[in-house]
């Protein structure tokens, strides 16, 4: 069984390649978008499982609201994300036969951001904003894997307003989501993934800026190969996007740039080798970044492992 993890920290949801003294710009949600997109729907088997995930993004060039480049430097962001999930051994029977879970990720940052107009502008490094899921609703059938949750993301990341070396959001959001895996063949080895997060960001501490609420998609098509009797080799084609679906607002918001809202979209390739006996996966991801708007453009690498006890 492929073993994924949901865990959502802060992506440097405020800030800007051209001046840190300006009203800085929401750019991003919160949630590392494409570490769902394979086996989406797919929950853990009973008992308690560890999950490590680590993240790069890189990104270099700024988009406008039309997709055109107004700016370039280099915002990189680093991530090491510790999940803990556990599993129930009985169904709900009065829910369809329903697993419920549970978890919470303890995650470690650092970022950079510098312009190739005025050079370093900010960087910042530690413990940020955990994020716990006490509800995880799963269903477990022959040609289809699928769970709903409820989680929130708590501002545990330090976070001053004003100051460039903030590694939380100084906010709380409260998410709602659901991943759905279909097995496309009667063995289960070709499947097609989906998980949808929806954002409820709430008010920033020190600013008393709201941020725009933000929807998230990944998906997948993949194929599973049966290397050796205990050895199997996921591939598959992924991709994510993101959109800001309200206007943010706060005292030193201006009406343009409330109105400028994100969307991100991106392709790659994906892989996962699953030992089944010893309940151990690890997976890589890769992702090209593309017609971007309002936001940061460029690359994410994604490297995971976990292991069921």
């Amino acid at each position: 069984m492929i073993l994924r993890i949901f865990a959502v920290v802060l992506l440097g949801a405020f800030s800007t390649f051209l001046d840190c003294n300006r009203v800085q710009a929401q750019v991003r949600g919160v949630y590392p978008v494409g570490m769902n997109a394979t086996n989406s729907g797919v929950t853990p088997e009973a008992g308690l499982t560890y999950s490590n995930l680590f993240v790069f993004f890189s990104r270099d060039e700024e988009k406008d609201a039309g997709g055109n480049v107004v700016a370039t430097g280099q915002n990189s962001i680093l991530m090491d994300l510790n999940t803990f999930v556990w599993v129930s051994k009985k169904e709900i029977g009065p829910l369809g036969g329903a697993i419920f879970s549970a978890s919470a990720t303890l995650p470690f940052a650092n970022n950079s951001l510098t312009s190739d107009i005025n050079g370093s502008i900010s960087g910042g490094g530690g413990f940020a904003d955990s994020y716990y899921q006490p509800l995880i609703l799963s269903w477990r059938k022959h040609r289809a894997d699928f769970k709903v949750i409820y989680g929130f993301l708590a501002p545990t990341g330090r976070f001053s307003a004003g100051t460039n070396t903030n590694v939380g959001s100084g906010y709380w959001t409260s998410v709602a989501a659901g991943g759905q895996t279909i097995y496309l063949t009667e063995d289960r080895s070709t499947a097609l993934s989906a998980f949808e997060m929806y954002e409820f960001h709430g008010t920033q501490e020190g600013t008393s800026v709201h941020p725009g609420q933000t929807l998230n998609l990944d998906y997948s098509l993949a194929h599973t190969f049966r290397l050796q009797e205990k050895l199997r080799l996921q591939l598959a084609v992924a991709g994510y996007g993101q959109w800001q679906t309200t206007d943010k607002n706060g005292p030193a918001i201006t009406s343009q740039q409330a109105a400028l809202r994100y969307k991100v979209n991106a392709l790659g390739p994906a892989a996962n080798v699953i030992l089944p006996d010893r309940k151990v996966s690890v997976g890589l991801k890769y992702f090209r970044e593309f017609s971007c708007e309002s936001t940061y453009q460029g690359y994410t690498l994604q490297i995971s492992g976990a292991i069921t006890f």
